[in-house]
């Protein structure tokens, strides 16, 4: 089997030069701050909170998929 690596591939990888890529990065994080400057204050968190509630549902449909896996069928 593939050995996986914690990291994400990079689909630029020998592609641009690393000086290209570091300018990439900064536009992005700059970029990112301008996003977040136009957003209200308590965006984030509530953005935050959202999203682990959407997971928190998506694992509760998980287990209970699992709970039904789980016990044995009944017969007709």
């Amino acid at each position: 089997m593939a050995e996986q690596s914690s990291r994400r591939t990079n689909p630029f990888e020998g592609k641009f030069s690393e000086e290209t890529l570091t300018h990439f990065r900064t536009a992005r994080e700059e970029f990112r701050k301008s996003v977040a400057g136009m957003l209200p204050p308590g965006f984030e968190e509530h953005h935050r909170n959202a999203r682990k509630e959407l997971l928190l549902a998506w694992r509760s449909m998980i287990d209970a998929s699992l709970e039904r896996m789980e016990k044995p069928k009944k017969k007709a």
